[in-house]
């Protein structure tokens, strides 16, 4: 059999030697071979197109492609559709990846790194980590300004906290792992180190590695929890915004929507949240890919709510990165378009208890070191909420609703040859978020405009967006061609496009108008709700396990 790489080089069945499983047969691909240096730095790449001849098979499972690396005897694997980054070292440092993914890297090694903001994350709760990253900044000092127990309602003021105190430090609690996952993707503050000189190289594992930070548990150790404890963990956020400035409320959580976003309790605590100056950044759900499966709170028209995009496995190439199957899709009820931005929520590496009931039941997806991998919406609001605290490290002035703006103004939508999109408005919203546009935009006005949370709490008027459906079930929106809700088996992202260099919605921002709710949001499969509430003891959790994208 012969294969050629794709620069015209030809191999041949002599280049192969048996292995000491008769089964197996190698080729060892000389840099001289492949026509390349044989030194390749750290998060650089080069790939071959390996052309068959006489193609035994054509299922691509069957092969296995195995990578042994000069001068240590480490063995890399690839089977086919079972990517992995998970190293097999005794080391803790690691590059998660998803920091350069949307440029907070950059800004970190700028010195802008969330200092002096507080995110509060509702969740599981928190465990630190034993290399205290979680709990301290990156030049010392305790980030966490407070734990609060929202099922039992129990505050532990960790102000004069030693948190290297074993017996202190317990008094953190998440013995399901998912809130910890949450607060490493938004905070940790491990540095990251270059593999080949052991040199910092000025940037950190998590988006915003000085923050301070505020677990509010709402949920248990099996991941559930009830809308009154989740409802009393927002209304602490809110009373206590001032005394820890928090500025951003992460809630990585899902319910499914049984009732107009208005009349649904937990979504008017969030809506308070919003009112009271409070960036609440919430998952979309990871129950897509259908349409009309943002779940709850993620439907309110206020809040950023975020999808998932995968790498791919290849984090040096953004030509192969696609919408996460899992990422739920808009439009909402109400007709507005969900989610607002997309960011990286495929096999994201952040800290995981190794004790926690998430690793206990997916023991595969760590690695020993207590880095855990996950897959989730829930990943993604987080890396969001990290760059909404460098945007108000950067400009403290900003409303929720400036906030959203930048945010929004900071997307690239995924974009096919014609320049039209490739990935429909209601699965990538203004498209993949990048952190240092976000800080660095100057977009105003771009969001919320038309819509009043204050009457819309108080009861006296409601708001719908521009989605409809056609007679054949599409949605889109008003006055904009080719918003349709196309869907495919892989997106591509289209590189370096950037919504603030003109993609041309109509009137500027799809985001500017909010209408006065009318009852003419028909769907062809409409919801039916019983006089429309949902009751107080309503059960909600972290969005659901899904398998890595």
């Amino acid at each position: 059999m012969q294969f050629s790489t794709s620069n015209g080089l030809q191999l041949d069945t002599s280049a192969l030697t048996p292995g000491s499983d008769s089964s197996h047969m190698y080729l060892t691909l000389t840099p001289a071979m492949l026509g390349t240096d044989a030194f390749l730095a750290a998060n650089h790449s080069f790939s071959y197109d390996l052309l068959f001849q006489n193609i035994p098979s054509s299922a691509s499972a069957q092969y296995e492609f195995k990578l042994t690396f000069a001068g240590d005897s480490s063995v890399k694997e690839f089977i086919d559709g079972q990517g992995s980054l998970l190293p097999n070292d005794n080391s803790v440092y690691r590059n998660t990846f998803y920091t350069g993914m949307v440029n907070a890297d950059i800004l970190q090694q700028q010195g802008i790194t969330g200092l002096g903001v507080t995110v509060a994350v509702l969740d599981t709760g928190l465990r630190g980590d034993p290399e205290w990253s979680i709990q301290y900044l990156t030049q010392g000092g305790n980030r966490i300004k407070a734990f609060y127990n929202a099922i039992d309602d129990t505050l532990v003021d960790t102000a004069a906290f030693d948190l290297s105190d074993a017996e202190q430090s317990n008094l953190l609690q998440d013995g399901h792992g998912h809130g910890t996952h949450i607060s490493s993707i938004i905070a940790r503050s491990l540095p990251e180190l270059d593999i080949n000189t052991g040199e910092f190289t000025g940037t950190y594992n998590g988006i915003a590695p000085n923050v301070n930070l505020v677990p509010v548990k709402a949920l248990d150790s099996s991941g559930q929890g009830t809308y009154a404890d989740v409802i009393r963990g927002i209304d602490f956020v809110i009373a206590n915004k001032d005394l820890y400035n928090i500025r951003v409320l992460n809630m990585s959580l899902s319910a499914g929507v049984q009732s107009h976003y208005w009349d649904d309790f937990l979504n008017q605590a969030v809506m308070r949240a919003w009112q009271a100056g409070i960036v609440v950044v919430a998952s979309a759900g990871n129950s897509g890919p259908d349409a009309m499966t943002i779940g709850v709170p993620g439907n309110v028209p206020y809040v950023v709510t975020v999808g998932a995009v995968s790498d791919n496995y290849s984090v040096t190439n953004s030509s192969d990165d696609f919408l996460a199957t899992f990422s739920a899709a808009g439009p909402t009820y109400e007709g507005f378009v969900k989610p607002e931005l997309v960011a990286p929520g495929g096999h994201i590496l952040g800290y995981m208890y190794p004790g926690a009931y998430i690793p206990g039941n997916y023991p595969g997806f760590a690695d020993g070191q207590g880095w855990f991998m996950m897959s989730g919406t829930s990943q993604a609001a987080a890396v969001v909420s990290g760059i909404a605290a460098l945007v108000l490290e950067q400009d403290p002035n900003l409303t929720p609703d400036e906030v959203k703006c930048r945010l929004l103004s900071a997307g690239k939508p995924a974009l096919n040859d014609q320049g039209e999109l490739a990935v429909s408005v209601f699965q990538q919203g203004s498209g993949l978020i990048d952190a240092y546009e976000a800080v660095y935009s100057s977009a105003s006005a771009c969001a919320n405009q038309g819509l009043d949370i204050d009457a819309d709490l108080a009861g006296t008027s409601h708001f719908g967006g521009r989605a409809n459906q056609d007679a054949d079930g599409n949605y889109y929106i008003d006055g904009i061609e080719g918003s349709g809700y196309l869907w495919a088996d892989g997106y591509l992202w289209a590189d370096g496009y950037l919504w603030v260099d003109g993609y041309l919605w109509v009137d500027g921002y799809l985001w500017v108008d909010g209408d006065l709710w009318a009852d003419g949001y028909l769907w062809a499969d409409g919801y039916l709700w019983a006089d429309g509430y949902v009751q107080a003891n309503g059960n909600i959790q972290p969005n659901v396990w899904v398998g890595q994208e």
